[in-house]
């Protein structure tokens, strides 16, 4: 197989390619602190009242009359990364996510955009934020049904004053982008679903927000659309490292689309960590349970399957960077018929076999591994 940093090169993960290990040196675009957002009569003492805030949602309705649809919420949105959050209807995703740009008030907390207070903005920084900074891509996509797809396209220019040309340039750039050159004309009455989601997406990006916000985009697109869409999403990201939050129900699109991922219960954030961490080491027995059916070789990496190099392996048989899928490092472990090397900057970190790697699959904890739950989110 050649040298270690050419075969290091030869396999990588995707994912780290974007969101990258570096992710907690980033700064953060959103900073959210013991987040709150509850509906019924007096809605702000919940937060305040300690014999109140344990309450299960059930408990809560049944005492109060209210609903905490987001309970304490705490997490960064780092610069650059795509930002899951999921969970089962009635979480509280979708409202944790319009909380962020004030489209449903919070009750209580810290919640701020590039170190400004977002709960003290006024209506003309609101808008200003809504409009420039952070745009959002919803389930239903409300193009104008008389308008083409190039003009659908420039309206947020056209909102934000840009000129007709100038808003003509860039949206007909952002039609290319995602895959619509030659349906410019066109009207929404005369495309597919994932086209009109396409057509959403790129008015989103024509007006170069800081941050793209997803509440659940393609939840009503037909399944292989929907695979189209979130390839689509992971490609942009790729290429323009923009910052993104993503709420979905799915945990596949999660996983596929997430450098992190936060999982919501009952509004509250009961895992925050990586698509390795969340499978590899579930935080409880409702994320076990969430996780079970995963396949586990498409999402681990070569990091759990490793064990020491004994006499003569560190420099014998394939080499695999660290963050190497476990399904990829299998393949290259059977090719080779032999241990492969885990490799980074030149020095051999550990060694992975076909035996250790399938236990990995079939969730069997290593000797001197450490145990499930000692990665930290």
């Amino acid at each position: 197989m050649g040298d270690a940093s050419a075969n290091t090169a030869a396999v990588p993960n995707p994912r780290t390619e974007q969101g990258g290990s570096g992710a907690d040196e980033r700064s953060s675009v959103f900073s959210v602190r013991n987040l709150w957002k509850v509906f019924g009569p007096k809605a702000e003492r919940i937060p305040e009242d300690d014999s109140l805030t344990g309450l299960s949602a059930q408990e809560l309705r049944e005492q109060t009359g209210c609903t905490a649809a987001v309970r304490d919420v705490s997490f960064d949105v780092r610069k650059g990364e795509a930002f899951v959050v999921m969970g089962l209807s009635g979480s509280g995703k979708s409202t944790l996510v319009r909380c962020l740009t004030r489209l449903i008030e919070p009750t209580s907390g810290v919640l701020e955009m590039d170190g400004e207070d977002v709960r003290a903005m006024d209506r003309t920084a609101l808008r200003e934020l809504r409009r420039r900074r952070a745009a959002m891509v919803f389930q239903h996509f409300g193009l104008l049904p008389h308008r083409t797809v190039l003009d659908n396209v420039a309206y947020g220019l056209e909102i934000q004053g840009v000129g007709r040309a100038e808003r003509r340039e860039r949206a007909a750039e952002m039609v290319t982008k995602v895959g619509l050159a030659g349906l410019e004309k066109r009207r929404p009455g005369q495309l597919s679903g994932g086209q009109q989601q396409r057509v959403g997406l790129a008015r989103a990006l024509a007006v170069d927000p800081e941050i793209l916000l997803f509440d659940e985009p393609f939840s009503a697109l037909d399944p292989l659309i929907r695979r189209d869409m979130q390839e689509e999403v992971v490609r942009l990201h790729r290429e323009e490292g923009r910052t993104m939050v993503f709420i979905t129900h799915d945990l596949a699109e999660a996983l596929r689309i997430g450098d992190r991922i936060a999982l919501m219960r009952d509004g509250r954030i009961v895992q925050l960590g990586t698509p390795e961490e969340i499978v590899g080491s579930p935080a409880d027995d409702y994320v076990r349970d969430f996780v079970r059916d995963v396949p586990r070789e498409q999402v681990l990496t070569v990091r759990r399957a490793m064990r020491p190099a004994e006499a003569g392996e560190a420099d014998q048989g394939p080499a695999l960077a660290p963050d190497t899928l476990i399904s990829d490092a299998i393949e290259a472990v059977a090719r080779s018929g032999g241990p492969a090397r885990v490799v980074e900057d030149g020095r051999c970190l550990g060694i992975v076999d076909s035996a250790a790697l399938l236990n990995v699959v079939a969730r069997i904890q290593q000797p001197g591994q450490d145990a499930p739950g000692a990665v930290a989110a």
